[in-house]
């Protein structure tokens, strides 16, 4: 089953930039669905943005759309998030997933998650 691993985040300010990495195991990451959650201190997993197999078709978050950018390189079996303009509100853990099922916004429909990486934004 494929295992994803996430990097890329940091210590930032506000109006910053960062680019998150998502690396998958297996080469039948090109046949599935990605999306990007965060978890923010004390509250639940919250839909960040997704793409799929194909990355023809891309869904945001409300509070991140026009800010930040997801896309994948198949061949590198790798997907990226690039975000633009953070905010301190974006501050979390952020976490990839892939999906059997499609582009989803709900985190039940994926699975492969890997530790996570950190993002902090100060104001």
């Amino acid at each position: 089953q494929v295992q994803m691993a996430e990097s890329g985040g940091g210590l930032v300010q506000a109006g910053d930039s960062l680019r998150l990495s998502c690396e998958a195991s297996e080469r039948t990451f090109s046949r599935l669905a990605l999306g990007w959650f965060r978890q923010a201190p004390g509250k639940e997993h919250t839909f960040v943005a997704g793409i799929s197999w194909s990355g023809g078709f891309t869904e945001y978050g409300d509070s991140v759309t026009g800010r930040f950018t997801i896309s994948r390189d198949n061949d590198k079996n790798a997907a990226y998030l690039q975000m633009n303009d953070l905010k301190p509100e974006d501050t979390g853990v952020y976490y990839c997933g892939v999906s059997n099922s499609g582009l989803q916004i709900t985190r039940g429909w994926y699975h492969g998650w890997g530790q996570g990486t950190q993002v902090t934004v100060s104001s």
